[in-house]
């Protein structure tokens, strides 16, 4: 793995001993640093780091940091930082051609639909104040992970996760515990982040990825490059 990954992966690490075992200062040294780490590793990789992406990391920088503090007020914050990043992270789908991809993919849509309603219908009354915060954020998340299909499996998974995770800390903020709950908002969320950078990283220009099927690209793309080297081999 490139240097930068690892340190993430060792940061992770160090942040999910310091929350499963309530070590404040380690979360507090670790966690600030997940976004910038992915943000240095999308910018030396791509160099030029796609400017949407590294406000949606900058967002979610504000929002891990505002989220270390206790209250409903950091709270808020925090969900208002993340909401930031949804729409950062939004915009770069649709860049790359998210629309016709939900177009062509109703079903999603609608399960997306489906998921919001419900999770709003059995959180909010439990959140009181802080559910004019957490629906049009929920509404923004399940949005982005919808279009994330457009760029193929790793940004999709990325969603996906992205929306566990949060499911999982508004279970916290309805005042849902189990065991181990912490741990896997951390992991599940420093899990999201990477797959949709990653997803990022390895597309070199925007419009390279304007085919609205991206995930039927991805498919395709190993038969594409066996007949090429058949070809070439004849």
């Amino acid at each position: 793995m490139p240097p930068l990954l690892v340190a993430y992966v060792g940061l992770v690490l160090l942040n999910l001993l310091g929350v499963g075992l309530h070590q404040e200062p380690l979360e507090w040294l670790t966690k600030p640093l997940l976004a910038p780490v992915l943000a240095l590793y999308l910018w030396r990789l791509t160099r030029r780091g796609h400017p949407l992406v590294l406000a949606a990391l900058a967002f979610a920088t504000a929002g891990d940091v505002a989220l270390l503090l206790s209250g409903a007020g950091a709270f808020a914050v925090g969900t208002a930082c993340f909401l930031g990043t949804q729409i950062c992270y939004l915009v770069a789908f649709f860049r790359q051609g998210a629309a016709p991809c939900l177009r062509a993919r109703p079903l999603l849509v609608i399960g997306c639909l489906a998921l919001w309603a419900a999770a709003n219908a059995v959180l909010l009354p439990q959140l009181g104040a802080l559910a004019w915060a957490v629906a049009p954020y929920s509404g923004a998340l399940l949005t982005m992970a919808a279009s994330a299909w457009v760029m193929g499996p790793r940004a999709a998974w990325g969603g996906a996760v992205f929306v566990s995770s949060d499911l999982l800390v508004g279970l916290g903020a309805a005042g849902v515990e189990f065991p181990g709950r912490p741990v896997l908002v951390m992991a599940t969320y420093a899990a999201a982040q990477l797959l949709l950078t990653g997803a990022f990283a390895h597309t070199r220009t925007v419009q390279e990825v304007s085919n609205p099927t991206g995930w039927d690209a991805h498919r395709s793309a190993a038969p594409a490059a066996g007949a090429a080297g058949e070809a070439a081999g004849r």
